[in-house]
């Protein structure tokens, strides 16, 4: 996303014909500048406070992601209804073990230009964990619940002529979440400038109602403030040039409608992501008073017993993964680089389509799967009036709700990405007659403020859903997890088809293998991680394997949303009671955003463009020689031969006589002894396509660096990703090294943060030193604002060390 969009000045020049008039209307994203404090302090809401003592900081902003890690932080003793639990046991690194918990206060200097009569200003906040209370001069202004929604304030009466003073109180309460919610304004805040007479904010609805080679009718619904006002709306394609224009008609009150022609028009869809913008005009005579620029996409989707989900007229499957809000070592706030690294990740994998889980979206993430192509599943809340957590959102569930809906859906309607909306996740609400007509009322305010897309809920509780008719009144009967079930509620729903809303549940961790190789519920080791066999599951769900039969067999199964594409901190399941697991295992990619051995097996299914060849585990075994060391390979290739050191062990061709058989080659019984381990992939005629080999190797020697991105915006923000490996004297990958290492920033950068991907970690996040976890971690590297070389360095005792170069421009 280019700062020009995000922070921008918008001055449009129009023709002579009106007069080369000009056109205003102003907003700034307050980022810097900030002060903040956690603690209590009342007397912060005043302009006089002093607050030279408390830390400077740039929003978005995460308070809590720089620790310490403490088990004692949110320890809960409880049963997890959706773990199927009973019994109550102690959880000590449910919510991250970060100290989010507490009241922080944030205050900034509001230096912004005169403010004429004619004029009013809006505060936008796009999200603020949690409860924000906010003040500007003294003066309560306005508040919201919900830390996950965004909400505006018009505080053009409480402005003064110069020198406003406004605070944020945030509440964060122990016992609120189930995974980490992050801390403070970890989401942007806007001021927007307008006139008087101008558009209302989320005040313009596109929509495309009917599309055809020859053309597409593209409807624009205008709300504004003011009478006599004259509306005309430009259509701008891909590259900026103008392909339609209309002066609206009709005018009902303060609403305009108007149907613009889009000839031969671009369709949305992941593979041609294709976006045009209308540019929306108020006049009054011929002067303008506002200009808003809206990007949309022209796509057509259906959903239709028995032939299920339909993109622009043909048929497809979602292959989608569920993502928890944070980034990793980032914790919560909100970055466009790290999420276009997730989503660039993603895409590789084949991935197209995104569940936002279980909360609402950030702007920034719907932008870039606009841009980006993946269909996006939105969702709301993860408590309904009855409660999962002690301080969940059922205590603000019945005055809360239908405001929190409408503004998720007025702030994000225009996303061609949104192909549907959640209206929940797995609330206990599924049982009896309140539940049902919950779900009735919360789906028919999504079909009043969007009739236009369908609403689904995961439901965990699939047979009660059946009886009580919970799951018949929704658009789109979402089932997590529960693939036993699945005959027998298509039968009983009448929808025709079924969403995999949440799927898998496998659990891994990157580079580590356990020995014997068996398929498992809720296995556990003592060192605290998962085989990254990927034969581990937990007790409600499933291996990928048994969804990939339903999505290929079963055409009114619609798609699959993989929980989860990214490990995420918190809810550090099967080890949720064992200290000092504090983050997930249920990633594709590890927290620090690097692939484990599942992102090949689910790429070998997605991609359809490149071919996937991958060979696990790795082979170093010191005392395992002639021990049994089952080798899988996960390829998009149906056949292959497998060589230790030259000799063949025998071809494996995929076939149906199993799951596993049927997605992946195995060879369950080779005995380990050094050297070097090789694949050979044959295509459909059997002739040798692809290799991949891998090497026993020896210690470490030396450092190896690879920057995801060698230029970066010079604008603060812009991060890249610098993978950091130990090779050998031989060049050889060290898979199982844990050398401790340090790290050196210089030039027009700093050092962000590092991860390593392991969920028992408690070094920190923001100290530059890190040990390897299976041979690898990731460091992020910030540009600042000045243009210049960034020089990242990485050594270790013992180790050759490496520096990369990069460039902020």
């Amino acid at each position: 996303m280019s700062l020009f969009r995000k922070i921008f000045f918008t001055v449009l020049a129009l023709n002579l014909f009106y007069f080369n008039a000009v056109a205003q209307r102003t907003e700034v994203l307050l980022d810097e500048g900030w002060k903040f404090s956690k603690g209590s302090f009342p007397a912060a809401i005043e302009p006089g406070f002093n607050d030279t003592r408390w830390e400077t900081v740039t929003v978005p902003h995460d308070w809590a992601i720089s620790g310490p890690f403490d088990k004692e932080i949110d320890k809960q003793v409880t049963a997890i209804m959706q773990n199927n639990e009973t019994k109550a046991t102690e959880k000590t690194g449910r919510t991250g073990a970060l100290p989010y918990i507490g009241e922080g206060w944030y205050r900034k200097n509001l230096n912004l230009p005169v403010i004429q009569s004619n004029q009013k200003v809006l505060l936008q906040l796009d999200g603020a964990m949690s409860e924000p209370r906010v003040y500007l001069n003294g003066k309560l202004v306005g508040q919201w619940n919900y830390g996950y929604n965004y909400f505006y304030i018009d505080i053009t009466n409480a402005l003064r002529a110069k020198d406003n003073v406004l605070a944020i109180q945030l509440q964060n309460k122990p016992k609120s979440s189930r995974w980490y919610p992050g801390a403070g304004l970890y989401r942007n805040v806007h001021i927007i400038i307008k006139d008087n007479k101008s558009i209302d904010q989320w005040g313009i609805t596109i929509t495309t109602p009917l599309i055809k080679k020859e053309f597409a009718k593209v409807n624009l619904k205008t709300r504004f403030t003011g009478k006599g006002l004259k509306l005309v709306t430009r259509i701008l394609d891909s590259l900026g040039h103008q392909v339609a224009v209309d002066t609206a008609k009709s005018i009902f009150g303060s609403e305009a409608d108007q149907n613009i022609a889009v000839q031969n028009p671009h369709l949305w869809s992941p593979e041609n992501p294709y976006l045009y913008a209308a540019v929306s005009t108020l006049y009054e005579g011929n002067i303008p008073k506002d200009v808003v620029r809206t990007r949309f996409g022209i796509r057509e989707i259906k959903y239709t017993a028995g032939t299920g989900f339909s993109l622009n007229g043909q048929v497809r499957k979602f292959k989608g993964v569920c993502l928890h809000h944070d980034l990793g070592p980032l914790g919560t706030a909100i970055n466009t680089a790290a999420l276009k690294r997730q989503l660039t990740i993603l895409k590789e994998m084949g991935c197209d389509a995104i569940r936002s889980a279980h909360n609402m979206p950030s702007p920034e993430q719907l932008e870039l799967c606009d841009e980006m192509g993946f269909m996006f599943l939105a969702e709301s809340f993860d408590e309904w009036a009855k409660a999962k957590v002690e301080n969940g959102y059922h205590l603000y569930f019945d005055t809360d709700a239908e405001k929190d809906v409408v503004n998720l859906v007025q702030a994000n309607k225009n996303h061609p990405c949104i192909v549907m909306w959640s209206s929940g996740n797995e609330v206990p609400d599924q049982f009896g007659a309140e539940g049902v007509k919950r779900a009735k009322w919360l789906q028919e305010i999504f079909h009043r403020e969007d009739p236009t897309r369908p609403v689904t809920v995961g439901m965990d509780q699939v047979k009660a859903t059946m009886q009580s008719g919970f799951g018949a009144l929704l658009d789109i009967p979402g089932l997590n997890y529960r693939v036993h079930l699945y005959e027998e509620a298509n039968k009983a729903f009448p929808q025709g088809f079924i969403l995999g809303s949440e799927t898998a549940s496998t659990v891994s961790s990157r580079g580590i293998y356990k020995f014997p190789v068996e398929k498992g519920a809720d296995k556990q080791y003592p060192d605290f991680q998962s085989s990254s066999y990927d034969m581990e599951y937990c007790s409600w769900s499933n291996l990928p394997d048994d969804d990939f039969v339903l999505q290929d067999d079963k055409p009114w199964v619609i798609g699959e949303f993989v929980w989860t594409g990214f490990d995420y901190l918190g809810e550090p399941t099967p080890y949720d009671t064992s200290w000092p697991s504090r983050s997930s295992y249920f990633g594709i990619s590890d927290l620090a955003g690097l692939p484990k051995d599942r992102y090949y097996l689910y790429r070998s299914r997605w991609n359809k463009t490149k071919p996937t060849l991958h060979l696990l585990p790795h082979w170093n075994w010191e005392g395992r020689t002639g021990q049994t060391t089952p080798v899988f390979v996960y390829t998009s290739y149906d056949s292959a031969e497998l060589f230790l050191n030259g000799k063949s062990l025998g071809i494996r061709k995929k076939d149906k006589s199993s799951p596993q058989n049927r997605y992946r080659l195995m060879w369950m019984d080779v005995k380990y002894e050094p050297g070097t381990l090789k694949v050979v992939a044959f295509d459909s005629q059997g002739k040798p396509v692809a290799e991949e080999q891998i090497i026993t190797a020896g210690k470490p020697a030396k450092i190896v660096l690879s920057a995801d991105r060698k230029e970066i915006m010079a604008d603060g923000k812009d991060l890249s990703f610098v993978t950091v490996s130990v090779v050998d004297k031989d060049g050889n990958p060290c898979p199982t090294a844990t050398d401790q290492l340090n790290f050196e920033v210089s030039g027009s950068g700093k050092f962000r943060a590092v991860c390593n991907g392991d969920a028992t970690s408690l070094e920190s996040f923001v100290k530059p030193t890190m040990k390897l976890f299976s041979g690898k971690l990731v460091v992020v590297v910030q540009a600042d604002k000045k243009a210049g070389e960034i020089k990242l360095k990485v050594s270790g005792k013992g180790l050759k060390s490496a520096q990369v170069e990069m460039l902020a421009k």
